[in-house]
């Protein structure tokens, strides 16, 4: 019988079971498209990475993300938790040890650095968003208030209005009145299948980020993603979301070179709170670079049968 090797890891915190799960395939060679997706369907995990050798020699491997349902050309937390994964395997396809990974991934190329502890195992990664931060349609309030079953007087618009926005993968993002209708909120099928029709069609599944600033900090935001569309009611800590509201928030800011570094806490509600620092360059008015970073836990490791 054949079998692949797969190890999980909590991504976005230090301590096991809590942050975000992630199921690694170090050495998916072989692996048919069909094989990948059920694997990911397996786990019902948000995401689940399949690892293969680079097709440029320079980079350090071709990774593959997949959902329960579709493959998506970038998410935050598999390439936080792949690079802590291969950082700590570095025999694989026989790439040298060292702290700068680089991933090929349908959305380009995606950069991930290390961060080791006293005894030189990996306990960290960062990565930079592949993609320049892009804005897209904006979602009207009875949109988001129907998906999360929300008054539409929580929606805030004093920043922004909801809007679709990316560095990566696109998610709609509006901003929430504070931490009680945060926790109040709780997604509403249906009405995310009619937004799906009418925001993404024929994009990425509509999935929909809410947060709310600390008063006592703005620059730390509490947060929740939703997306029953693609058989996630809701996700721990989304890397990729968060990158791409630190990129929205700092876009709007009237200085025109600026460094912002934002706290997200995400999975609170869920019991795996998950801690994502995000830091967002900004130059000559435009945002120059979006870095992604959290710690990991390792959790599992074993074989699945083919």
């Amino acid at each position: 019988m054949k079998s692949v090797a797969y190890v999980t890891v909590d991504v976005f915190t230090s301590e096991r079971f809590s942050g975000n799960q992630l199921a690694v395939i170090p050495d998916a060679r072989g692996l048919t498209d069909a094989q990948m997706q059920a694997i990911a369907a397996e786990f019902r995990y948000s995401e689940v990475t399949f690892v293969l050798p680079p097709r440029d020699a320079a980079n350090t491997a071709q990774v593959r993300i997949f959902t329960p349902t579709m493959e998506v050309p970038f998410a935050g937390h598999p390439n936080v938790g792949t690079a802590f994964v291969l950082g700590n395997q570095p025999d694989i396809f026989d790439q040298p040890a060292g702290n700068v990974l680089r991933f090929e991934e349908k959305a380009g190329i995606v950069e991930a650095t290390l961060t080791r502890d006293a005894d030189g195992r990996v306990a960290a990664a960062s990565i930079l968003a592949p993609q320049p931060l892009s804005r897209g349609t904006v979602i009207d309030e009875d949109t988001v208030a129907r998906c999360a079953s929300l008054d539409i007087r929580a929606i805030r618009r004093m920043t922004h209005a909801p809007v679709i926005a990316s560095v990566g993968l696109p998610f709609a993002i509006a901003e929430l009145d504070d931490l009680e209708t945060l926790g109040k909120a709780c997604p509403n099928t249906a009405a995310f299948a009619q937004a799906g029709r009418r925001y993404s069609a024929e994009e990425d599944q509509f999935a929909l980020f809410l947060y709310t600033r600390l008063p006592e900090n703005p620059w730390h935001l509490r947060a929740r993603m939703f997306a029953p569309l693609d058989n996630i009611i809701e996700d721990p800590a989304t890397g990729s979301a968060s990158g791409a509201l630190g990129a929205l928030l700092t876009s709007l800011l009237p200085e025109k070179d600026i460094v912002i570094d934002i706290t997200i806490e995400q999975g609170v509600e869920m019991g795996r709170r998950s801690l994502i620092d995000v830091q967002v360059r900004k130059a000559g008015g435009k945002v120059s670079g979006v870095r992604i970073a959290g710690r990991c836990a390792a959790v599992m490791s074993g074989m699945i049968h083919l």
